[in-house]
């Protein structure tokens, strides 16, 4: 498949006519191209949006919403295709690559009705005078979105920018582009003005950093390392640019005796390697409360032993292809590390290739065993199946811990003991807390973490509220 770039409306080529390889982490072959883009596309895409601004900022939000809702509905209908493509793309097992499909459509159709919602604020001065605050689009925006999850974060950061009014230039990984270029197609079905949404294939250190650096994109929404969010903010900062970055997480699971053991270890194994563990949100440290240590890790060990490990296309399996050979090596590169940090593999540790898919790019989930809670496995963003698993004895040893790492994203407590509950969650230095579940999501709650995972929020008005400015007008009466 060799797909083209978005822009006006229009499919085409990078200006240079130059392409990257596009390859299957399930095969470890080539099976398209995408644009090799640089600085001259994001400036055409540029263009097209400031000439579309005007007249989206001024569409009315019924008219927004009736379009955005189509493309909810676009997305709904091609969600087999789209599943397929986002499988045969990242590498994820297909059954959950069609549920992501469902989150991406959800995405547009809650920001939808944002639209409608969105409203002003004001403030009565005691018969002296009266203030309202406009929230005004900002213009042109950049969404740079990364390769876990690719077109549920993709819409996830589009639809709120478009609700408000703004316009977009957007950049999807590199490594898995196919369901973003779908998405163009969605959106000029849906009738989507040209120019509204424009889309740019390519590298990140030439199209995302050209987004990034252009002097009239004022707004910059990023999910991906923490690295590169970084590297954003040193660029975005003196240029004083809204910056929203959604970044990496090292979360703990704390288990405590009290806890549903049965529900807390079988959603453990889901948080734990869900996506081969390539979600932002999976649980990577697992804390338990010593009384019930042995009985917990035998049984996670168990179940994970049993896990399928193979074709994303197989819907026995549970676990498939790393996304890219880069990360692979990476993945294997970190059990290598925590072999000399003094873990013991309890289950995995190693690279498979299964029949007929010898190449691709598949590491048997692991659980690792004895680092100590500053080993750089438990400090460092692995973002793979790789899990380590800790006795600890006090609530207190438990939460210093948890606190340790420089990441603050997602923390998941597993107790029946309603004030431990509260308490534990009030103490964990994270920008989400989950009690006795995993990733249940309202899309109407703030999203996003503290310290190195993070700045700012979406989600909700938290995310309409950054893809605008306000503007407070005072009345004198």
């Amino acid at each position: 498949m060799n797909i083209q770039n978005y822009i006006n409306g229009d499919m085409c080529a990078a200006q240079l006519g130059a392409v990257l390889d596009n390859y299957n982490p399930a095969s470890g072959k080539v099976y398209g191209t995408i644009p090799n883009s640089d600085a001259q596309d994001v400036s055409k895409a540029y263009e097209a949006a400031a000439a579309a601004f005007p007249t989206w900022s001024n569409t009315p939000a019924e008219e927004r919403f009736k379009v955005m809702n189509a493309i909810a509905e676009g997305i709904d209908n091609l969600r087999d295709a789209l599943a397929l493509a986002e499988s045969n793309d990242q590498g994820k097992p297909l059954w959950l690559a069609k549920n992501e499909m469902i989150r991406a459509a959800q995405n547009f159709r809650f920001f939808a009705t944002a639209a409608m919602q969105f409203a002003s604020e004001s403030h009565a001065m005691e018969n002296r005078a009266i203030n309202y605050t406009l929230r005004t689009p900002i213009g042109v925006v950049g969404c740079i979105s990364p390769w876990n999850l690719p077109l549920y974060l993709f819409t996830w950061k589009i639809a709120p920018a478009l609700a408000a009014g703004n316009c977009v230039v957007a950049k999807p990984s590199e490594f898995t582009p196919v369901t973003a270029a779908m998405l163009g197609e969605i959106c000029t079905a849906a009738g989507l003005p040209n120019g509204v949404l424009n889309i740019v294939h390519g590298l990140g250190a030439t199209v995302g950093q050209a987004i990034v650096e252009h002097p009239n994109i004022k707004a910059i929404s990023f999910t991906g390392g923490t690295a590169t969010g970084k590297h954003i903010s040193s660029v975005a900062g003196p240029m004083f640019k809204k910056v929203s970055l959604e970044l990496g997480g090292k979360n703990p699971n704390i288990i405590f005796a009290d806890a549903d053991l049965d529900k807390a270890i079988k959603t453990t194994v889901n948080s734990s390697f869900m996506n081969q563990g390539e979600i932002c949100l999976c649980g990577s440290r697992v804390f338990v409360e010593r009384s019930v240590y042995g009985q917990v890790k035998d049984a996670l060990v168990k179940a994970v032993s049993e896990m399928k490990v193979g074709d994303p296309l197989d819907p026995a399996t549970r676990v498939g292809a790393i996304v890219s050979k880069p990360h692979y090596e990476k993945v294997l590169g970190y059990i290598a590390l925590a072999k000399e940090e003094g873990a013991t593999v309890l289950c995995g540790g190693t690279a498979l290739h299964p029949e007929g898919l010898e190449n691709g790019y598949y590491i048997a989930p692991t659980i690792l065993e004895g680092l100590s809670a500053s080993a750089r496995c438990n400090m460092e963003e692995i973002f793979g199946p790789v899990i380590s698993i800790m006795p600890f004895d006090t609530e207190e040893e438990v939460l210093a811990m948890a606190n340790a790492t420089d990441y603050g994203l997602a923390a998941t407590v597993w107790t029946e003991h309603l004030t431990r509950a509260h308490r534990v969650a009030a103490q964990l230095q994270m920008g989400i807390v989950w009690v006795n579940c995993w990733l249940l999501r309202d899309l109407r709650t703030p999203f996003g973490g503290v310290k190195s995972s993070g700045v700012g929020r979406e989600g909700g008005w938290e995310a309409m509220r950054f893809f605008t400015e306000p503007k407070n007008v005072c009345i004198a009466l």
